[in-house]
C-alpha cells in the first residue's frame, strides 16, 4: 500500500516507519518538527526511497500534498505528555483536535478512506476496580486529601474501601482525566464522525505504556523508564512517586509498531478500538528496580511524592488485538528493560529514532 505516516519523525513514528518498510509498504511522512518534541530536527534522518514532508498536520494545502494519491494513513502526530498544566489545554486542544479533524477533512475531499489512529489508555482514567462489597465499580476520584496520608489506592465510590485493580477492556467508558486524555478521546470521536460520514475504515490503537530504543529524555512526556534511565546514568537513584505500586503494561515499542502496521493491513472494514499492551502487568517500582540492576545502580527511592492528576493503575486487556489480527507482543519485560539500560543515548539511533 502507499501510506501517509504522520508524526513520523517521532519516537513511536519512526518504529512504525520502519516496520511499513519491512512489510514493503510505500510511505510518505509528514512531520512538523515541532521543537517541544524534536530539539534537534536536524537529527530527522530518513531512508532512502521515503518522501519526507515538513509541516503542520493544521495546514490544509500541506495536507492536500500529503494525502494525495495514498491509499491509507496512520495518524501518530500529536503534542503529547501529562496535560496536567492548565496552560497547555488550548495546544492540546488546537494541536490533537483541530489537527486531526483537518486531516480527516483533507482525507475526505482526496478519497482516501483509511485511518489508523493513535489513542492512548489515558482515555479510560482509571478503568473500574472491583470492590469486595459492591463487585465491578469505577474508582472514585482520588483526593490530595487522602494523597498527602500516603493512602494511595483509589477508593470504592460506595463504601471508600480499596479496590482490586482490574484489566480494562475496549468498552470501558471513557473517564479522561486531564487534557491530553481529553484530547485523545475527542480524536477518537472525530475520527468515527467521519467514517460515518464518508464510510471510512478506522482502527484506533489504544497504546499503553510504550518504552525502546529512540525513547526522548529528559523531558516530562518521556515516561518513567527513560527519566529513570536517565537519573542512572548520572549515578542517581530513580526516584519513584507514591509507593511504586502503581500497576502499567509496559509494551516494547516495536512491538506496538508491529501491532499498528498489522491494523492498519487488517481493519478493512468498520471502526475498532484496540488495546495495545504486553498482557502482563508490572509496577512502577518493578521498572525501576530491573532498570537499576540493569545498570548496576543504586537501588530505587520510593518518594511517596504524587501527582494529583496520575491514575494509580491502568492495565489492558489485548485480547482483542490479539484474536483480530494474530498479533503477539516479542519482546519481555526482562529482555526489553536490559536493552533499553544498555542504549547508547548519545547515539545517533537513539537521536534520529530510527531502529
Amino acid at each position: 500500500m502507499r501510506v501517509l505516516l504522520t508524526g513520523g519523525a517521532g519516537f513511536i513514528g519512526g518504529h512504525v516507519l520502519a516496520e511499513l518498510l519491512r512489510r514493503n509498504h510505500e510511505v510518505r511522512v509528514l512531520d512538523s518538527l515541532r521543537p517541544d518534541v524534536h530539539p534537534t530536527p536536524s537529527a530527522w534522518t530518513v531512508p532512502a526511497g521515503v518522501e519526507a514532508l515538513i509541516g503542520d498536520v493544521r495546514d490544509a494545502a500541506i495536507l492536500d500534498r500529503a494525502v494525495a494519491g495514498v491509499d491509507a494513513v496512520v495518524h501518530l502526530a500529536a503534542k503529547v505528555g501529562l496535560g496536567v498544566a492548565i496552560g497547555d489545554m488550548p495546544d492540546y486542544a488546537s494541536s490533537n483536535e483541530v489537527g486531526t479533524a483537518e486531516l480527516l477533512v483533507a482525507m475526505a475531499r482526496a478519497g482516501v478512506s483509511r485511518l489508523t489512529l493513535a489513542s492512548s489508555m489515558v482515555v479510560y482514567g482509571e478503568g473500574f476496580g472491583h470492590c469486595a462489597e459492591h463487585g465491578r465499580v469505577r474508582p472514585a476520584p482520588r483526593l490530595e486529601s487522602a494523597l498527602v496520608q500516603q493512602r494511595f489506592e483509589p477508593p470504592c465510590p460506595l463504601c471508600g474501601q480499596p479496590l482490586e485493580n482490574l484489566l480494562v477492556a475496549e468498552d470501558t467508558p471513557f473517564d479522561p482525566r486531564n487534557a491530553y486524555a481529553t484530547s485523545k478521546a475527542a480524536q477518537e470521536f472525530y475520527a468515527a464522525n467521519w467514517a460515518r460520514s464518508t464510510g471510512g475504515t478506522v482502527a484506533t490503537m489504544r497504546y499503553h505504556n510504550v518504552y525502546g530504543p529512540g525513547m526522548p529524555r529528559d523531558t516530562p512526556y518521556a515516561g518513567v523508564a527513560s527519566i529513570f534511565t536517565s537519573a542512572l546514568r548520572r549515578g542517581a537513584a530513580p526516584r519513584v512517586f507514591e509507593d511504586g505500586r502503581q500497576r502499567r503494561d509496559f509494551v516494547h515499542v516495536r512491538d506496538v509498531a508491529s501491532a499498528t502496521v498489522a491494523a492498519c493491513e487488517g481493519q478493512t472494514t468498520g471502526v475498532a478500538a484496540y488495546n495495545v499492551g504486553s498482557g502482563t502487568p508490572r509496577t512502577v517500582g518493578d521498572m525501576a528496580e530491573a532498570l537499576s540492576r540493569a545498570l548496576n545502580g543504586p537501588p530505587p527511592v520510593v518518594t511517596g511524592q504524587y501527582r494529583l492528576g496520575d491514575v494509580r493503575h491502568i492495565t489492558a486487556d489485548s485480547s482483542r488485538l490479539r484474536n483480530r489480527f494474530d498479533w503477539r507482543p516479542r519482546i519481555g519485560f526482562a529482555e526489553g528493560m536490559a536493552e533499553l539500560a544498555h542504549l547508547d543515548p548519545a547515539s545517533p539511533g537513539a537521536m534520529v529514532r530510527l531502529p
